[in-house]
């Protein structure tokens, strides 16, 4: 039973964070090449310490003006994650708690190991103890904690996600107006033109380039680490 609804959160998260990868490929077809580049583009900006800023591919939500609790209740989500954290200093107890790492194969400055158990649970609430996915720098031999990540459903408005954590303190982000190739086409793709790092951001150009638009890619996210001194530090966005 336990193994089902791990596979039936799988399929939530995917659903909900992906909506844009639908249309899923038979059992025991080749997985669409398109995607994993895609998927593969979005890791490497999602993996430095700093986010990039806003751009035709990247939104960030609107810095609010600080309200009164606003501050509170950051330093509050700040001291529930670090001290939730601390059990997964070592990377293994948090791979026996369901957190698989995300492309460990590509390098990257930083590295997601997801719960999309967790991911499901965060499309109706948010737990500031237990986020999403955490983040880690590879060392020599192993990984090193430096954060986590928080996720929300892609048709959060800023009212959702303000309530989650204040806009006045955190920027969240989502990876928008992406341009895939046709299926089947990725080996033969410009990739200058093509994904999150491409040149077409417009339904009308990735039209003409015979590719598929996605206007949203994934969810909404944002990076908390909670380890830094300074607010600026603890919610840093570039």
């Amino acid at each position: 039973m336990r193994g089902l609804l791990s596979v039936l959160a799988y399929l939530a998260v995917v659903s909900l964070h992906a909506a844009a990868l639908q249309q899923p490929a038979a059992p025991g077809a080749p997985a669409d090449d398109g995607q994993a580049r895609a998927q593969d583009a979005i890791v490497g900006s999602m993996s430095g310490h700093h986010m990039h800023e806003m751009s035709a591919h990247m939104k960030l939500t609107p810095q609010w003006a600080e309200r009164p609790g606003d501050r509170e209740r950051a330093n509050a989500i700040v001291a529930a994650l670090r001290s939730a954290l601390e059990r997964y200093r070592d990377y293994h107890v948090a791979e026996r708690n369901g957190y698989e790492i995300f492309h460990p194969e590509i390098p990257q400055a930083i590295y997601h190991f997801t719960n999309y158990w967790q991911g499901f649970s965060e499309t109706f609430r948010f737990t500031p103890d237990q986020a999403t996915s955490l983040l880690y720098r590879k060392t020599a031999s192993a990984y090193d904690l430096v954060g986590a990540m928080y996720t929300a459903p892609a048709m959060s408005s800023e009212l959702d996600l303000d309530a989650r954590v204040p806009l006045s303190i955190a920027r969240w982000h989502e990876h928008i107006n992406i341009c895939l190739p046709p299926r089947g086409d990725a080996s033969k793709a410009d990739w200058t033109k093509f994904g999150p790092d491409g040149s077409i951001s417009t339904a009308e150009a990735c039209t003409a380039a015979h590719g598929r638009f996605f206007p949203q890619l994934f969810g909404w996210m944002v990076h908390v680490y909670p380890f830094e001194k300074t607010a600026a530090k603890i919610w840093a966005v570039q």
